[in-house]
């Protein structure tokens, strides 16, 4: 039956406020219209709505719309009520019955009836009750609320919260203010209830209590209990848990692990949030074959400077006999300076001893290597000067069975570098100075320490235009050591200068093209880059920091074939080359890449490493190239290194991808190097549903593709020259919409005849916390798995207006 407007609408009320005369309807459409910018002669005779609203102005945010609204604003908000029937006495009381409504900002409270004492700002709801505040709502008979203080109770409640969609039931909620409540009796889950009479969430923690903390945006239970498909898991005395993505202290999940190296591990990490630029992780383990183990790590974010610091110590390691530590850490600060710039890097990485990066690998990436840098770098810059002033001394860990000669420390190296910015002519120019005391075990590197200082000095003059560039390029390099022990010829001291002169140039052709149907700009780039360095001989001089050039694209045209500086090829060659591209005219992505180059060698190269022949062949190893973006499913990219000599590749690198869509992604690469390896690498994450037909839904990443969805994860490494997989990570993830559910098989190999297995499991409690067995699945995956996407990232959290009353 259609109410008047007397009997169904009242304006609101505040604390101290006047209720006013009802407004009629028309006019409330009038206000509307004229919000909207609508005239108001587009209203219709009684108030229907008009044509005008088939095609409403586009909707814009409005600055208002804030999603919290300021402490300073609350108290003056205006209260305004609605129902069936309204009586109550000006500035006094109102009761309201029959479809009652309260709103006041963000707060709207909904009953059957709805009792307002006006000077307590008190509320009282009965009945079919429900509030949203902010997006979160409670259902429940019975409420007492101070509406501006939201201070109160809720009887046999039902409440859902928006960050995390997550739910539960309780037989009392005590508000206690606008940041703060305590659930009695209560259960929460975050597995979303179906229409099904029978339906029983997959998990859910039934509490004592639950206290809400939405200032800290943190849950703690109290006397809980897990159940996972019905069965408890483990009682919980305590636990808290995010309400948002925002970090917070407290006992993370513990794990529990099996592993051949290990046997059976438990570990307890505790997370610290000291500050919102500081935080760490302290964590306990217990490893059955091997003993007790503590670590954790510290990091921090300063205006000026950050960093992290990372350790472990095992006091008695029953694996080796001994106590086992390491550590690693990461510190950058710009210093304040009167003139200039001043930076300070540190990265410093020390461990107990040799087998470390075996047994300890996994709990700190950079300590997997066998090779850990102790680095300090000290840095000034003003203009167009640096100063760089560094110490480099190296740990290098040692393997029976593959045995590596150590780097040389660099303890210390001091740099100056001179690159003036606006020369005249347009000329580009730099000097560079660097002085360097070489250290290492003689006996290891079997040649002597040594001071080294050189200069090196250059200056150019690029012509550039549209059309192509050529740039000529003359370079002055002197170096001078000082041995601490004779070489061969009993001298203690060296030098040597030597001047290269280069010529690189290239020219730019474009034209449009079309190729299977779809229009493009093609590009035809040759280049020519010749070079000349007369020769030295340099056989006596030992390497401290030089080695030979990998052969590829980025180096073929340069001017030095050794990395360093204690080797300087004797250099007379022609480096031609030619690359051809197809530029998508829209975006300007490049859909595909061809290109070919090759050395022509005028005269012999006498300048070798030790143990290598003088290079003869006038002609070099053609280089062939390739990378195809045709669309943003497929990738394919490759290097071919050919002999015409012999007419076989030296080596090869071919690789492609193919990734249609979220969570669905396959790359395999074969790697060929003639003599040494050659080796497979695949690695996939593809929904195993769609083997039968289960296309999912595209939610999009970080969402998974919709529940009861299984996805298949892993990487494998054949040695086709050992016939053996190298390492194998291969898992199943089931996706069970408030859960997830993980387990992989993992085998890496640590040194050249062994390996470790390890099986992980682990289930996640979505929205509410990740419990393992055994190391977290999810650093494998995303370690091993290129383009690997995790089913649940945070996203943000949503606004309060996507849940708005």
């Amino acid at each position: 039956m259609p109410q008047t407007p007397s009997s169904r609408t009242r304006p609101a009320t505040a604390p101290g406020a006047r209720l006013r005369p009802p407004v009629p309807r028309a006019l409330a459409y009038g206000v509307a219209l004229a919000w909207c910018g609508l005239p108001l002669a587009a209203l219709a005779q009684d108030g229907a709505a008009p044509s005008a609203w088939d095609a409403p102005p586009a909707l814009r945010t409005s600055p208002q719309l804030q999603e919290a609204i300021p402490e300073a604003v609350r108290p003056k908000l205006p209260i305004f009520v609605s129902g069936d029937h309204i009586s109550g006495q000006t500035d006094l009381n109102a009761t309201i019955e029959g479809n009652a409504e309260l709103r006041r900002g963000d707060t709207v409270i909904r009953a059957d009836r709805l009792d307002y004492d006006v000077p307590e700002d008190l509320a009282k709801a009965r009945g079919a009750v429900r509030i949203n505040r902010a997006g979160n709502v409670y259902e429940g008979t019975a409420l007492d609320l101070r509406v501006d203080a939201f201070e109160g109770f809720f009887n046999d409640a039902r409440y859902r919260f928006l960050a995390t969609q997550a739910h539960g039931d309780a037989t009392r909620v005590d508000f206690i203010d606008r940041q703060r409540s305590v659930v009695h009796d209560a259960t929460y889950t975050t597995c979303q209830k179906n229409d099904e009479a029978s339906w029983q969430p997959d998990w859910v923690l039934r509490a004592k209590t639950i206290r809400i903390d939405r200032e800290e945006e943190v849950g703690t239970a109290e006397d809980a209990v897990l159940e996972f498909k019905g069965i408890p898991l483990l009682p919980i005395p305590r636990i808290t848990f995010p309400l948002s993505d925002k970090r917070k202290s407290g006992l993370l999940p513990p794990s529990f692990g099996l592993d051949s190296r290990d046997g059976v591990a438990y570990v307890q990490p505790y997370y610290w949030n000291i500050a919102p630029n500081r935080d760490a992780t302290l964590r306990a383990a217990l490893l059955s074959k091997r003993g007790a183990n503590l670590g954790g790590e510290f990091r921090y974010l300063e205006p000026l400077y950050k960093g992290e610091l990372s350790g472990d110590y095992m006091p008695s390691d029953r694996l080796r006999d001994r106590s086992r530590w390491g550590f690693t850490g990461k510190h950058d600060a710009l210093i304040a300076s009167p003139v200039g710039g001043l930076n300070l890097s540190l990265n410093l990485n020390r461990v107990s001893d040799d087998n470390y990066w075996r047994d300890f690998g996994r709990v700190s990436e950079p300590l997997r290597q066998r090779l850990l840098p102790g680095d300090a770098t000290l840095t000034w810059g003003a203009g167009d000067m640096s100063v760089r002033a560094r110490a480099l001394k190296w740990q290098t860990l040692q393997d029976v069975s593959a045995p590596i000669v150590p780097p040389y420390d660099r303890m210390p190296q001091l740099v100056w570098r001179y690159e003036p910015t606006m020369l005249a002519g347009g000329f580009d120019a730099s000097i560079e100075l660097d002085t360097t005391r070489f250290q290492a075990d003689r006996f290891l590197t079997k040649q002597p320490d040594a001071n080294r200082s050189f200069a090196v000095a250059q200056i150019s003059r690029p012509f550039l235009a549209p059309a192509g560039f050529i740039t000529p390029r003359l370079q002055l390099h002197t170096t001078q050591y000082q041995f601490d022990g004779p070489l061969s010829d009993g001298s203690r001291s060296a030098s040597r200068t030597l001047p290269t002169f280069s010529l690189d140039s290239g020219l730019v052709f474009e034209r449009d093209a079309t190729f299977f149907g779809r229009s493009f700009l093609q590009t035809l780039e040759p280049r020519a880059f010749y070079t000349y360095t007369p020769y030295r001989d340099q056989s006596k001089l030992p390497l401290y920091d030089t080695a030979l050039n990998d052969f590829n694209f980025a180096t073929i045209y340069t001017e030095n074939s050794f990395g360093g500086n204690d080797r300087l090829a004797d250099n007379n060659l022609l480096t031609m080359g030619v690359t051809t591209r197809l530029i998508d005219p829209d975006s300007g992505a490049e859909a595909a890449r061809f290109g070919v180059a090759q050395r022509v060698r005028f005269s012999d190269q006498q300048v070798t490493l030790p143990g290598a022949a003088p290079v003869s062949e006038r002609l070099s190893d053609v280089l062939l190239g390739a990378g195809i973006n045709w669309t943003k499913s497929w990738a394919y990219d490759s290097t071919v290194q050919y002999n015409p000599k012999t007419r076989r590749s030296i080596r090869s690198t071919i690789g492609a991808r193919y990734s249609p869509g979220n969570y669905r992604t396959v790359s395999a690469a074969y790697r060929f190097q003639r003599g040494t390896s050659e080796q497979i690498d695949i690695g996939w994450q593809w929904p195993l549903n769609d083997l039968w037909g289960d296309k999912g839904q595209d939610l999009g990443p970080g969402r998974g593709q919709g529940p009861g969805r299984w996805y298949t994860i892993g990487r494998l490494n054949f040695s086709m020259q050992d016939r053996k997989l190298v390492d194998s990570v291969v898992g199943l993830e089931y996706d069970g919409c408030c859960w997830i559910g993980r387990v992989v098989l993992e085998r890496l190999q640590n040194s050249v005849s062994t390996s470790n297995t390890r099986l992980l499991f682990q289930i996640e409690f979505v929205g509410f916390s990740r419990l393992s067995l055994g190391s977290s699945p999810l650093d494998t995956f995303k370690q091993n798995v290129p383009r690997y996407q995790n089913l649940r990232d945070q996203v943000g959290s949503p606004s309060r207006f996507s849940n708005y009353d």
